[in-house]
């Protein structure tokens, strides 16, 4: 059934939960250093003073949330083809956003909100770096309604004079669908450098504030040091690593489970419908148009069972590289046959790779100077000169040295970039293998750096800007550099195709 969005609207009346809790949360973030001074005096106040204050605190929050709710309508006005929103609690606010302007429009589903029935839909236009507008809680079927009528502007004139929606042309079909064993597969074979770096350090931390417990306390000699030698150091340090490794694979199963659980995507109207989430509950649209950069991630365990992860940039008005990098949608777990599905539909084809380009082994040793050269001059000096305990951890040396260097060469050894008619492609990556496809005619912009102490050895680099991110290759030969570049600002200029 089609909805009527002709007339303003409100919210689902369950929504006013919804708003409650975001104002509160958002009150409770701004005035955290306050309440947290509050919290360690809340012993010396009157009982019912803090009652009273926070009864009223909690009543001026649901008032807010109140007229947050009764202030905010939307609707589409048809004459003009804008989606209208007017929101405010005391300053009223109208905003008009023209339909042919608006590139995504995301349907999410918190947890709260997934208690209460409702979702929120996000849209987001061009010419914004953030969401234009966030309706936060309506109900599935009319969050579909809304979200199919703001993406399908274009319509059909047909012979009789009247007007159709394309959108009703065509039905959804099952595309993909990624199995909980895939899913399995991907929370023990991803992610390991990161997290477990992050736990190592953790561990790190927690020993160094026992010792600083200690310090403080008053004891004159460390009550660890009499258990503590070398022996001792070893096979707490094997410990350590082998309880980390069970903590990293226990901590990317659940995130990886709980982020992507029942995976789907149907195709609909030419487009990717992806559905995700057990928690928290995300639906969004893949238009093959706005895929700018399609990346495939791999590593040895994965090769071997068969998946891999699929992320797709597409056109953004965000221009920080990090932040395009979180907008990115990734599909966890594909299958050969599924990631060939996606990339012809996406691409229009199997990429494949041409003549390859490799980076200059000076890049190895810029890699050893960054990652092994500065910071062991850095922990010497840092433990000669101000902290004597440092040596203490030297046992950790070997393992660093042998993980960084393995790093280094295998980074090396995969850094490829290849150029074919139809795409670039970018290889890279140590233990994680990155291959990133990029269309010649998305590109936009094209940078060629090249410093002074480069210039005798012939060497440079080359950054290719999209709107869905950047594709950097460093310290090769810089004549092929300019060679491809030239190439490929050639064919943008011949291509007939647009980038978006």
């Amino acid at each position: 059934m089609k909805s009527d969005f002709s007339s303003p609207q409100r919210q689902s009346l369950v929504g006013l939960i919804v708003m409650f809790g975001d104002t509160l949360q958002s009150t409770l973030r701004s005035l955290w250093p306050f309440l947290l001074v509050w919290a360690f005096r809340i012993n010396q106040m009157n009982r019912l003073y803090v009652i009273i204050v926070i009864g009223s605190a909690l009543i001026l929050t649901a008032i807010i949330a109140y007229l947050k709710f009764y202030n905010f309508t939307f609707f589409l006005d048809e004459e003009n083809e804008e989606f209208v929103i007017r929101k405010g609690i005391l300053n009223k606010s109208r905003i008009a956003i023209p339909l042919d302007k608006i590139q995504q429009v995301n349907i999410n589903q918190s947890l709260i909100q997934k208690f209460i029935g409702v979702h929120s839909l996000e849209v987001d236009t061009a010419g914004s770096s953030k969401k234009e507008v966030t309706i936060k809680a309506i109900t599935h079927d009319l969050a579909l309604s809304l979200k199919q009528r703001l993406l399908d502007s274009e319509k059909k004139i047909l012979e009789d004079g009247n007007v159709q929606d394309s959108s009703h042309t065509d039905k959804a079909y099952p595309f993909i669908s990624i199995s909980f064993a895939s899913l399995l597969k991907t929370g023990i074979t991803s992610n390991y450098a990161r997290s477990f770096a992050l736990l190592f350090a953790f561990v790190i931390t927690v020993y160094q504030n026992i010792e600083d417990y200690f310090e403080g306390e008053g004891y004159e000699n460390d009550p660890l040091d009499k258990y503590v030698n070398g022996e001792v150091l070893l096979k707490f340090a094997a410990f350590i690593a082998i309880a980390i490794l069970v903590l990293t694979l226990l901590v990317n199963l659940s995130r990886t489970i709980l982020k992507y659980f029942g995976y789907t995507i149907t195709l609909q109207n030419k487009s990717l419908l992806l559905s995700y989430g057990l928690l928290n509950t995300k639906n969004t649209i893949i238009r093959p148009e706005k895929v700018q950069i399609v990346a495939l991630r791999r590593n040895y365990f994965q090769k071997k069972m068969d998946i891999q992860d699929v992320r797709i940039s597409q056109a953004s008005n965000n221009d920080d590289s990090k932040e395009q990098q979180q907008e990115a949608i990734e599909i966890p777990g594909c299958s050969e046959v599924e990631k060939n599905e996606l990339l012809t539909f996406l691409l229009g084809q199997i990429p494949q790779k041409g003549e390859g380009l490799k980076p200059n082994i000076r890049k190895i040793i810029l890699n050893t100077v960054r990652f092994i050269i500065i910071p062991l001059a850095l922990y010497f000096v840092c433990a000669i000169w101000f902290y004597n305990e440092l040596f203490e951890y030297m046992i950790f040396l070997p393992l660093y040295l042998t993980f960084i260097i393995s790093m280094i060469y295998f980074g090396y050894r995969n850094s490829r970039l290849y150029s074919t008619k139809d795409f670039i492609i970018k290889q890279s990556g140590a233990w994680d293998i990155d291959n990133e496809f990029l269309a010649p005619h998305k590109i936009q912009a094209v940078r060629l750096t090249q410093y002074f102490w480069q210039k005798k050895a012939n060497l440079g680099a080359i950054k290719l800007y999209t709107a869905g991110g950047n594709l950097s290759f460093t310290v090769a030969d810089y004549t092929r550099l300019k060679e491809l570049a030239n190439y490929w600002l050639y064919s943008v200029e011949a291509t007939d195709k647009n980038w978006m």
